[in-house]
């Protein structure tokens, strides 16, 4: 097991949760007495997806496959001759949809979080979060690339951002527009004090950054404040639909400005710090305002043709 978390991490893969699940997998084994793989058994590897008791299928399903891969691993490196994985995933019936933001509301969540009291520990509440919340819509951040910045990461001179130790291992650029850059600079100004380059950029205390938990219970309490009315079938909103919103907010200014998407999909996957475009589709939530655009588009692209079409 460490051999193959050791070659996926050669990789450029993080694979830390991937190596929680193997940990689970392989206390159950030694609970088991079992020292070795000969002794894995497609029924042992049904009871111990069993013991996790996992009612998402999402969930049961992410830990089936860390262990396939596992095993396919073994076979394609010759120490095993075929898998002993032979369940098959869970259907997955339901899919959440995600409550996008627009940018009425994102304005307003961002006045209530300005406007957060201070704490005796949490001195500058309101402008913290409230250039943290405006990183993560008006970006695309993930919330731990947010947690993490220190101010050697903000270059003003070229207006980009140096996100490290990304979901996937790496380091990209995120370039920012002159707002984005007076709000970073304003808020940097107002912390004052000795900040180094190797400083966080949202920190409360000495002791660190503002945790990625943190934030998320922040933005749970403020929502409520902002009144919102959720349509059936949509989920509450969470932090990380604000990354969402900037994806689709984006699709959705290509096809007010003409531009092809498709052709700008390998862009915006970029830009958020995925592997590849399908990672990316998950984010592409379709709206109302969407399809307006979508459809649109299709008229001015199919008139030429209607047009010789008889009633």
């Amino acid at each position: 097991m460490r051999a193959f978390v050791d070659a996926k991490r050669a990789l450029g893969r993080r694979y830390i949760t991937e190596e929680k699940s193997l940990r689970l997998f392989d206390i159950f084994l030694a609970q088991r007495c079992v020292d070795s793989f000969v002794d894995v058994t497609p029924e042992l590897i049904d009871s111990f997806l069993a013991s996790r008791s996992y009612r998402q299928a999402r969930s049961y399903n992410m830990l089936l496959g860390v262990v396939r891969c596992l095993f396919d691993w073994l076979v394609r490196q010759d120490r095993w001759q075929r898998s002993p994985v032979r369940t098959r995933p869970r259907r997955q019936t339901a899919h959440r949809i995600p409550y996008l933001l627009d940018p009425a509301e994102a304005r307003r969540l961002l006045e209530i979080a300005g406007n957060l009291p201070v704490r005796p520990r949490a001195p500058l509440r309101g402008p913290t979060y409230r250039t943290i919340f405006a990183l993560l819509y008006g970006l695309g951040l993930r919330v731990g690339e947010v947690s993490r910045l220190r101010c050697a990461d903000i270059d003003f001179d070229r207006q980009l951002l140096v996100i490290s130790n990304t979901k996937f291992g790496k380091t990209r650029l995120v370039p920012f527009g002159p707002r984005i850059g007076a709000l970073l600079h304003g808020y940097l100004q107002v912390r004052g004090g000795k900040l180094t380059p190797d400083s966080a950029v949202f920190s409360f205390t000495r002791r660190g950054t503002v945790h990625s938990g943190t934030i998320s219970q922040t933005f749970h309490q403020l929502i409520p404040r902002l009144g919102l009315s959720i349509p059936p079938g949509v989920a509450a909103p969470r932090v990380h639909d604000l990354r969402h919103a900037f994806a689709v907010g984006t699709l959705l200014r290509w096809y007010r400005e003409g531009v092809d998407p498709a052709a700008r999909l390998f862009h915006l996957s970029t830009f958020l710090g995925h592997v590849n475009p399908s990672s990316t589709a998950v984010y592409l939530t379709i709206t109302a305002e969407l399809l307006a655009a979508a459809n649109r588009r299709f008229e001015g692209f199919a008139a030429p043709a209607l047009k010789g079409v008889s009633p």
